[in-house]
């Protein structure tokens, strides 16, 4: 089923958002057999590019991590991504009497997860680690999740368009103030705790 919305949200995302309302999905439903799935993407993705294709800028030289790097940052990337999908639906339970809604934090999961996936689904260019293309793709994945976002919150949130318009742009700057925090408490692991080892020549 849940295969099934992600096909929906790509094809008719508008009637699949009313759809997934419906199911009343719980909190330990999504995070078991959604996120917790949907997080393996980036996670494998990177450490099958890393270690066996190599980071590259140009398509000349490739970068190898070694496996003892390779592997906490991918086990660190996935808890990540959940940590970040559970922070951003708080905040969104938190702020939503401020715009009229009133539904269970399990709804704000569901919004969160699904406007995602499009960020989670992009993760696969990670088998192939080149700047420009990596780069690419998750632009165009934020684009598309913003937009399953703007069309979403008036659906799940049980709210009207006018207010939902705000809902969602408050809700898109913690999303991405979320991102810039995962980058660069990123960038802090790999400098001190967990060390990038890269493979010699």
């Amino acid at each position: 089923m849940f295969v099934n919305h992600m096909v929906g949200m790509f094809y008719h995302p508008k009637e699949e958002w009313g759809t997934i309302h419906q199911e009343r999905y719980s909190v330990l439903h999504i995070f078991l057999l959604q996120v917790s799935v949907l997080s393996l993407i980036p996670a494998v993705s990177m450490f099958i590019g890393t270690t066996q294709i190599g980071w590259t800028l140009t398509g000349s030289e490739y970068i190898k991590l070694e496996y003892s790097s390779a592997i906490p940052a991918a086990i660190a990337s996935y808890f990540a991504c959940w940590g970040a999908v559970g922070f951003i639906a708080f905040a969104i339970h938190w702020m939503e009497k401020t715009y009229g809604g009133n539904v269970a934090l399990n709804e704000c999961l569901i919004l969160t997860t699904f406007t995602a996936t499009p960020l989670f689904l992009s993760g696969l260019s990670a088998l192939y680690p080149m700047l420009w293309f990596n780069v690419s793709v998750g632009l165009v994945a934020v684009i598309y999740s913003v937009y399953l976002l703007f069309i979403g919150v008036p659906v799940i949130m049980e709210i009207p368009e006018d207010r939902a318009f705000f809902f969602s742009a408050s809700i898109l700057t913690v999303g991405l103030c979320t991102l810039v925090g995962m980058l660069v408490a990123c960038v802090i692991l790999w400098d001190t705790v967990v060390p990038l080892n890269f493979v010699t020549p």
